[in-house]
């Protein structure tokens, strides 16, 4: 598939606190399985999205790919925020990266991973694919990348080099800024509006409700 998005962003190649969440941690391993070869970063990617452009209430989660509340958030609350608010057209749900990192090497190359997967195949995909990594969280490999990347229709060669070069680490940085800026300590970061909020649903959702 012709990536004529990254070709057109590749033109600036070479830029380089809640009560329950991830703060810090350590590496990783793994082998590789393509060709990586080189390639330039990607510095501008938008949030991947769910739901209307025009929705009554905006959810952010900011989130590191190796931080486990972030996997307990994705996995649990999202299902039940995409059933009860997404689908009905009530919010629309945004995913911004933090890594923090909790893990120094899989914190930055699952998020580029999956951006690569966003860049590719668009929006839908990419929360397929989150939710398959947190599904995976801890047996991280450039194999585990690739294979997953497949089974949502992606070229996994070519989202395992997004991995191992941190194609869009520049992303994954803005997106870090963006939410320290807005005041993230920890992950998940969850804003319902301009408001941080606890990243469980009935928090979430008595949230959304005070705003609509």
């Amino acid at each position: 598939m012709e990536r004529t998005r990254r070709a057109y962003l590749a033109a600036t190649a070479g830029l380089a606190g809640l009560s329950a969440g991830c703060l810090g941690g350590g590496g990783g391993g793994g082998t590789e399985d393509c060709d990586a070869g080189d390639e330039p970063t990607v510095a501008e990617l938008p949030a991947p999205t769910l739901g209307p452009d025009d929705p009554d209430v905006t959810v952010a989660a900011f989130e590191d790919f190796s931080c486990p509340h972030c996997a307990t958030f994705s996995l649990e609350v999202i299902p039940e925020l995409r059933s009860e608010y997404v689908e009905p057209g009530v919010i629309r749900f945004e995913h911004h990266d933090f890594p923090i990192p909790v893990d120094e090497r899989w914190s930055w190359q699952a998020g580029s991973a999956a951006r690569g997967v966003q860049d590719e195949v668009g929006d839908e995909a990419f929360f397929e694919y989150a939710h398959a990594l947190f599904e995976n969280q801890g047996d991280f490999s450039p194999a585990l990348i690739t294979d997953l990347a497949e089974d949502v229709g992606a070229p996994g060669c070519a989202i395992q080099a997004d991995a191992v070069n941190e194609t869009y680490r520049p992303v994954l940085e803005a997106d870090r800024q963006s939410g320290l800026d807005s005041g993230v300590e920890g992950t998940p970061g969850v804003f319902v509006g301009d408001r941080l909020v606890e990243p469980t649903y009935d928090a979430i959702s008595a949230a959304i409700e005070a705003q609509r």
